[in-house]
């Protein structure tokens, strides 16, 4: 589907946004794996978070869901029952890797499947310590889905170093570890994402060049209440566009400001953002707060290397607040892009040049500036929603008209994103 968004010359307004995608996707998972009821507040509702809801609900679970609530059923550990079909995945990653650490302790054998984006994402960095823990997998030629996932009795606690900075891979091997009574431990030398070890409460011990998190069966979630704060990264699109826009003034409430997911705001207020933070609050080991944003004149800076795990997701809209800073937007070391729902370094350039802006494609990474000379232009989405709302933003607010094709696939991630951004611009 082409679609064409209707220029933006302001935004105002408050905006109350869905729960956090990597939340909602662990909320679901813990509760399904704890033994009774639990109930999750404002989740997003995505075609991603019903990718898992829908495998869970394959693996024996009882699950009900309303506008305003999830109730789980959890299955207790071990408990899921053999599924009669396929599990699929969908578009979503973080249900493919994260579910493979709950299946590779189960006492039967499954399969994954996912949609064709989905189907050519790497799983061995998953399948490897899995693996190293007593599992067996049959995957493509390619290591790619789909994915066969076949127990041992012999399911074993170990000792991993992370190769790559990785959240999916590290909850992967955290999500297994909690099948056994020993001790599994995760070192890191780059900070990810910290969801799984601040919900389920782990020990996370810091050492000078990283953090080593350790997990057993002591861990095993338990049923819980679960309220979501708003998702940052769906946040960043938004918050950008207020920036980048004059005579704006915009408030997102509840936004979730956890460690090693705000860093976009960290960069943004280092480029000249004026963003403050208020009403801060701490539920379920995760800090929210409400975020307030007022048109800013930018500078691009140096994006240093520690901080790009942290901002993986939000890369795509920071590049477009870089074009409207002084100066030229540059990331390196951020090769995990090329493996995202798309090759994001190359869709965010191939749809750049297409607009006449200057770039350079980098192996891991790239840079972009100049001017948007051309109009009437399409640009492809790649089936990457976040490619989608990036573009969809900067065609809000430069005077060419861009098409953009594909634009229905931000349903993985935020299927009310225009209904968002009709509510707060002038």
């Amino acid at each position: 589907m082409i679609k064409i968004l209707d220029k933006i010359k302001s935004v105002n307004g408050i905006l109350n946004l869905p729960g956090d995608k990597s939340l909602s996707h662990r909320a679901v998972m813990f509760s399904a794996m704890s033994k009774g009821e639990s109930h999750i507040y404002n989740y997003l509702e995505s075609a991603d978070i019903n990718s898992t809801i829908n495998c869970f609900k394959q693996l024996g679970c009882e699950i009900e869901k309303s506008e305003k609530e999830i109730i789980v059923i959890g299955k207790g550990i071990k408990g899921f029952t053999k599924p009669s079909e396929d599990l699929d995945c969908g578009n979503s990653g973080t249900t493919a890797r994260l579910i493979s650490g709950v299946l590779a302790a189960q006492k039967f054998e499954t399969r994954l499947v996912g949609d064709a984006s989905l189907s050519k994402r790497p799983m061995t960095r998953v399948t490897e310590p899995l693996s190293e823990m007593g599992a067996k997998f049959e995957t493509s030629e390619n290591g790619t889905l789909p994915m066969t996932i076949i127990p041992s009795k012999e399911f074993h606690a170990i000792d991993y170093k992370l190769p790559v900075a990785s959240a999916q891979v590290k909850s992967a091997v955290l999500l297994a570890g909690l099948h056994n009574e020993n001790i599994t431990t995760v070192i890191e030398n780059e900070a990810t994402r910290n969801h799984t070890e601040n919900l389920l409460n782990l020990e996370v011990k810091e050492i000078e060049d990283g953090r080593i998190i350790s997990v057993s069966s002591k861990n095993y979630p338990k049923p819980s209440i679960y309220n979501v704060p708003s998702d940052i990264s769906s946040a960043a699109f938004f918050i950008v566009l207020a920036l980048i826009t004059k005579n704006s003034e915009l408030r997102l409430n509840n936004v979730l400001l956890n460690e090693t997911r705000n860093g976009i705001i960290r960069i943004l207020i280092k480029m000249g953002a004026d963003i403050t933070i208020e009403n801060e609050s701490n539920e379920n080991g995760e800090l929210s707060g409400d975020i307030i944003v007022r048109s800013s004149k930018l500078k691009n800076v140096e994006i240093e290397k520690d901080i790009i795990a942290n901002i993986i997701d939000e890369i795509p809209i920071l590049s477009v607040a870089g074009i409207f800073a002084e100066g030229e937007f540059c990331v390196r070391n951020a090769r995990e892009l090329r493996v995202k729902e798309s090759d994001r370094i190359r869709s965010m350039v191939n749809n750049y040049n297409l607009l006449g802006l200057d770039t350079i494609e980098y192996d891991d990474g790239f840079s972009v500036s100049g001017k948007v000379l051309n109009s009437g232009c399409t640009v492809e989405c790649y089936h990457d929603h976040r490619i989608a709302m990036a573009f969809g933003i900067l065609s809000t607010v430069i005077e060419q008209e861009i098409k953009i094709d594909g634009f229905e696939c931000v349903d993985i991630s935020n299927p009310k994103f225009l209904e968002q951004l009709g509510s707060i611009k002038n």
